[in-house]
C-alpha cells in the first residue's frame, strides 16, 4: 500500500473524530443553516461503479391491505415500520432505478425514524452525539425548516463513539406522527410528549405525560403507539408493559420480568403484541382499561447476543401478516422466521411453524420482517457491532430471505435467499413496484461504499444498485430504509438523511 493510500485510509476512519471536533465548536450553529448541504463523503479508493444493475418495470403485489389506524397517520406515513402492522410495506411507487439521482442533508447527526406530515414534509428525529431533537424537512431539497430540541440521554458521546448507546432505541427511536401530524415522542427521562404542529411553521409541546412516577430511574421507555379506541400503550426496557387512558391521565403498568429492546404492533381486535428477551405475548385492554396478558409463547432461543443484535433475544418488533398471523425471527443457532396464530384464542396449537433461515451460527437479526400476502421477509445482520465494523473493506454475512405461510395455514417453508449484505438497516417493500428496498455493503471494496439496493420481491434477484455515499457518514446504523410518498426513498445515516430518486 503506498504512503497516500494509507493517508487517504487512516483520514476516512477518523473522520468520526473530527466530526466531534466540529461538533463540539458548535452544533446549532452548523445545522441551523437554513438550505441544506451534502453529508461528506469518505475518498474515493479503488471505487466500484456507482450504479450496477437496470431499471426495471413495475410489477405491483397484489395483497390484502394493511387496516388504516384511526389515531394514527396513514399508513406509509406514520411510523418507522410503516403502519399498525409493523409491516415495512408501502402501497405507492418507489424508484424503479431510472437515472437515480442522490441528495443529502449534513444533521451531524443521525435522521432515522422518517415520517411525513399531510403537507408531505418530513418529520424526523435525529440523534447527535450531544443532543437529540425533532426536525421537520423539506423533501425535494431537504432544507430544515423548524426543530424542537428534546432531552438528552447521559453519555450521549457513546452512541459515537461506543458503548451501550450503539444499540439502545429508547428516548425517541420509535415515535409515531398522529392522525392529527403531532408527533408523539417517548423521551429519555419518562416522559411521552406530545408535539404539535403551529403555521410558522413550529413545533410546540401540547402534552407532556409524566410517567416518571411509575418507571424507575434505571428504566427507559423503549416505545409507545395507541390502541384502536385511542388509548396510549408503552413499553419499558426492563420490561414494564402499561397503558395511559386517553387524554393523558391515569398510566398502570406490569412487569414481565423480562427485557423489552423493541417496538410492538396493535391490531383492529384490541390485541398488542410485544416480543421480550424470552418470548411473544398477546396483551389486551382489561375492562378497567389495564394491560391483561392474553397468552405467552417462548421462542427458541441459545441465551447468546449474537454480534449485530442489542440482546440476547429476538432482535424483532413483531410483525402482523393478514388477519390471523404475527412473525418475529428467533434467537437459535441457526436463526429462525417463528409464525404465530395471533388470535386471542385457538382451538389448536398456536405456533403455526418455524422455518430456518442463513447458516448455522451465522445468522440473526436485530431489525422487524417485511409482511405482504402470506410472506415475511427477513435480513441478515449478523457481525454488525457498530460503526466500526463496516469501515473501509469491513462489512457483514450475507443473508435476506423470503418465508411463506403454507396455503392451508399450517406450516411454512423457504422461497428464496439472496446473499447481498445488508449490515443494520430497516429494509422496506413497494407494493407498486414490487421491489424490496434495502442498503448494502459489499464486502472487499476498501472506499466503503453504501447502496441503496432493490431486490425483486418475486425472485429475490438483485435488480439494481445505486451508491448513495462513502465512508463512515453514511452508514445507516439501524435506521430505516423509508419510501415517501413523493415517490423516493430515504436512509438515516450517522450524520444526517439521503434521498435517492428516479431522475
Amino acid at each position: 500500500m503506498s504512503t497516500g493510500t494509507k493517508a487517504l485510509l487512516i483520514g476516512a476512519a477518523m473522520f468520526p473524530v473530527m466530526v466531534v471536533a466540529v461538533a463540539f465548536a458548535g452544533w446549532n450553529a452548523l445545522i441551523a443553516l437554513g438550505p441544506s448541504f451534502e453529508i461528506p463523503s469518505g475518498p474515493a479508493i479503488n471505487p466500484p461503479p456507482s450504479y450496477l444493475g437496470a431499471p426495471a418495470p413495475a410489477r405491483p403485489v397484489d395483497v390484502r391491505a394493511v387496516p388504516r389506524h384511526p389515531f394514527m397517520a396513514p399508513n406509509g406515513r406514520s411510523s418507522i415500520h410503516a403502519d399498525a402492522y409493523m409491516s415495512d410495506t408501502n402501497a405507492w411507487a418507489a424508484p424503479l432505478g431510472r437515472e437515480p439521482e442522490t441528495s443529502s442533508t449534513f444533521q451531524v447527526g443521525e435522521c432515522a425514524t422518517v415520517t411525513f406530515d399531510s403537507q408531505g414534509r418530513i418529520v424526523t428525529l435525529c440523534v447527535r452525539p450531544v443532543g437529540r431533537f425533532l426536525a421537520m424537512i423539506e423533501p425535494d431539497w431537504l432544507d430544515r425548516v423548524a426543530t424542537f430540541d428534546l432531552p438528552d440521554r447521559e453519555g450521549g458521546l457513546g452512541a459515537l463513539l461506543g458503548g451501550d448507546a450503539l444499540t439502545d432505541f429508547s428516548g425517541g427511536g420509535y415515535f409515531y406522527l398522529d392522525h392529527r401530524d403531532r408527533a408523539v415522542v417517548p423521551t429519555t427521562t419518562r416522559h411521552v410528549y406530545v408535539l404539535a404542529q403551529t403555521g410558522e411553521p413550529e413545533f410546540e409541546l401540547e402534552r407532556d405525560i409524566d410517567l416518571s412516577g411509575l418507571i424507575s430511574d434505571d428504566d427507559a421507555i423503549t416505545s409507545v403507539l395507541p390502541d384502536w379506541d385511542g388509548r396510549l400503550w408503552f413499553v419499558t426496557a426492563d420490561g414494564l408493559v402499561g397503558t395511559v387512558a386517553r387524554g393523558g391521565k391515569g398510566a398502570t403498568a406490569i412487569g414481565l420480568g423480562e427485557d423489552i429492546e423493541n417496538s410492538f404492533a396493535v391490531d383492529e381486535t384490541g390485541g398488542v403484541f410485544v416480543v421480550s428477551d424470552r418470548a411473544m405475548y398477546r396483551f389486551d385492554t382489561s375492562r378497567g382499561g389495564e394491560p391483561e396478558m392474553s397468552w405467552r409463547e417462548p421462542y427458541p432461543n441459545t441465551g447468546e447476543q449474537k454480534p449485530g443484535q442489542s440482546d440476547d433475544a429476538s432482535g424483532t418488533t413483531p410483525t402482523l401478516l393478514g388477519r390471523r398471523w404475527v412473525g418475529i425471527a428467533d434467537n437459535a443457532e441457526q436463526v429462525g422466521i417463528v409464525v404465530y396464530d395471533r388470535r386471542r384464542s385457538v382451538d389448536r396449537r398456536r405456533r403455526v411453524c418455524r422455518q430456518p433461515v442463513f447458516e448455522p451460527g451465522r445468522g440473526g437479526t436485530e431489525n422487524s420482517l417485511i409482511a405482504a400476502g402470506r410472506s415475511f421477509l427477513v435480513e441478515n445482520n449478523y457481525g454488525y457491532t457498530g460503526p466500526a465494523s463496516t469501515l473501509l473493506a469491513g462489512t457483514t454475512e450475507p443473508g435476506f430471505a423470503r418465508v411463506e405461510v403454507d396455503r392451508d395455514g399450517r406450516g411454512c417453508h423457504l422461497v428464496w435467499e439472496s446473499d447481498v449484505r445488508a449490515p443494520s438497516v430497516v429494509p422496506k417493500l413497494s407494493l407498486r413496484t414490487g421491489l424490496v428496498y434495502t442498503y448494502t455493503k459489499p464486502a472487499g471494496a476498501t472506499s466503503a461504499p453504501w447502496y441503496l439496493t432493490a431486490l425483486d420481491f418475486r425472485t429475490g434477484r438483485t435488480v439494481w444498485e445505486v451508491e448513495a455515499g462513502r465512508g463512515y457518514n453514511h452508514n445507516n446504523h439501524y435506521a430505516p430504509v423509508t419510501l415517501g410518498p413523493d415517490g423516493a426513498a430515504y436512509v438515516g445515516a450517522l450524520a444526517g438523511l439521503i434521498r435517492v430518486a428516479d431522475g
